[in-house]
């Protein structure tokens, strides 16, 4: 199992960005969360199989209809097992 932490840039807030990336990940069985943050972007922390990992950081580089994706920012994290499931933070 893995960890990862992405922030995504763009034309990110405000498109239902949050919502389809908790629905992508719970189709890949990811754990974790994601919210906006204050900057603009959107930051997800994601656990599970690494290429299911890699799956949602490949959806999150085009996002839903509506988004415009600058830059997707990966950094692989210590797996902690810490979710349950996958929520959106406010």
């Amino acid at each position: 199992m893995k960890r990862m932490h992405i922030f995504v840039k763009g034309i990110v807030q405000g498109v239902n960005f949050r919502y389809n990336t908790r629905k992508k990940a719970g189709e890949y069985g990811l754990t974790g969360f994601t919210k906006n943050i204050t900057d603009g972007r959107v930051e997800i922390v994601c656990e599970g199989a690494e290429a299911d990992i890699r799956a949602l950081v490949e959806w999150c580089r085009q996002g839903p209809q509506g988004a415009y994706v600058e830059n997707v920012e990966t950094k692989w994290e210590e797996y902690t097992g810490e979710f349950n499931d996958f929520t959106i933070r406010y």
